[in-house]
């Protein structure tokens, strides 16, 4: 028996495949290593959701439906209250988008892609005070996340987030993924299977981790306290936020392409260069002190590492950040669930009863 699933086949999937002996990742037939830097967001998303419907849509087709959908999604938050504003920002973002009408069409599908986007960059406003701020259809999803809420959204900072976005639309059948596509195998709506994804994906051991790698950078506060405060933990059996990986056995793939991004904004005012050299400083620690103490175990960075960094430049809260996570996964839940629907069946596996039989 295998606990947590682990090698077990539960799916066939053309959208992406997580390659942990060599680290790499394919997503939509490509290397991100090709698409990070350099694609847009709509440009994978039409990848992704190719023949999952009844109608293709090119990319210029995904950004100008994706555009009317923010729009449509915006007038959602009419009925926004401080009740929504007070919660943790990904159960209100949750809470917003069950108001969203089920189903399983591509109009639903792209209501859902803008919503996340929408809704955290309106809770951020909110939460701070200020006015909503209208959707614009006439550019990009990260270029529009970006000036929702109220942050720079010059081209420097719209590419840095575009690229965060493709490096994480899609990692395989994950936590949230697996849960969309077991919602989505009861035919219950797209609506659906993204809550069933968020309600996964906010559990600290998939998507809350981003936060506290912060935290621990701050804890640290000096290039000269790394390595004490690294071994302590170590020593105490504290896991290093940022490193290791379930799947990974090597360097994360989307950690170089978030190191690349951050690297993008060297020159932007928003950067704080000493916090920077700290985290370079931390990892060089980390990695060492992983080799040193647990060398049966290979740990290196992972995407959460470098996504604190990115998303804490570009002016998100760590409140926030397991949300604007899902601005870009929601896209590969979305096209899981189509291909659940289409190619899968009802998910029901077998368990094994440990239990008393009474006779």
């Amino acid at each position: 028996m295998s606990i947590g699933l682990d090698n077990v086949i539960a799916a066939e999937t053309k959208l992406s495949h997580v390659d942990g002996k060599n680290g790499r990742l394919v997503i939509g037939g490509k290397l991100l290593d090709d698409l990070a830097s350099s694609t847009e967001y709509e440009v994978v998303l039409a990848t992704l959701l190719y023949n999952l419907f009844d109608v293709n849509y090119n990319a210029r087709q995904i950004r100008d439906l994706l555009g009317k959908a923010r729009s449509d999604v915006f007038g959602e938050l009419s009925r926004l209250d401080q009740h929504l504003v007070n919660l943790p920002p990904i159960d209100a973002m949750r809470s917003l988008i069950s108001r969203l009408e089920d189903g399983n069409d591509v109009s639903t599908a792209l209501r859902l892609v803008a919503a996340p986007a929408v809704f955290t960059s309106a809770l951020i406003r909110a939460r701070h005070g200020k006015a909503l701020i209208k959707p614009k259809s006439d550019v990009n999803h990260a270029t529009d996340t970006l000036q929702m809420a109220g942050l720079d959204y010059s081209p420097l900072h719209a590419q840095a987030l575009n690229t965060y976005l493709v490096t994480i639309i899609d990692h395989g059948l994950n936590a949230s993924t697996f849960a969309s596509r077991v919602v989505a195998s009861t035919k219950a709506g797209l609506v659906s299977s993204v809550l069933a994804a968020i309600s996964a994906l906010k559990g600290p051991l998939h998507g809350g981790a981003p936060g506290p790698v912060l935290d621990m950078i701050d804890s640290i506060g000096d290039e000269g306290n790394a390595l004490p405060w690294l071994e302590n933990s170590v020593a105490q059996g504290d896991r290093l936020m940022g490193f290791g990986h379930r799947v990974y056995k090597v360097r994360d793939p989307r950690a170089d392409a978030l190191k690349g991004a951050i690297a993008s904004l060297q020159d932007s005012a928003a950067v704080d260069h000493r916090k920077l050299a700290l985290a370079t400083v931390v990892e060089e620690t980390a990695l060492a002190v992983l080799k040193k103490y647990k060398p049966s175990h290979p740990l290196h960075t992972n995407v959460e590492f470098y996504t604190a960094l990115l998303l804490d430049v570009l002016g998100f809260d760590r409140a926030d950040f397991t949300s604007v996570f899902a601005i870009g996964r929601v896209g590969g839940w979305i096209a899981h669930a189509r291909e659940q629907i289409i190619y899968g069946r009802l998910i029901r596996p077998q368990s094994r009863y440990i239990g008393f039989i009474p006779e």
